[in-house]
């Protein structure tokens, strides 16, 4: 059974995701959006839409991907130390 937010509350996780991007910038840069937008839509002064808690949802899924293989090459690189003299 899918969990049911109320308005608050999917405001509230939406600010949690913006900040797991990095904050506000970040997220506007990573999805194209204008800034003020996120901070409205974070402030409640505009809903949040069905559309745009899809694409951050997929934005959140690129980003485990890519911090999966980022953690991937820093395990990596301890498992073999580097032979650089510098």
């Amino acid at each position: 059974m899918a969990a049911s937010f109320t308005v608050d509350e999917r405001r509230e996780h939406f600010a949690y995701c913006v900040q797991l991007f990095g904050g506000t910038t970040a997220f506007s840069r990573r999805l194209g959006i204008d800034e003020r937008a996120i901070r409205r839509f974070i402030n409640g002064e505009r809903p949040l839409g069905d559309g745009l808690l899809e694409d951050t949802a997929k934005a959140l899924r690129r980003l485990a991907d890519e911090a999966t293989a980022a953690e991937a090459l820093i395990a990596a690189s301890l498992r073999f130390p580097s032979t650089d003299a510098s």
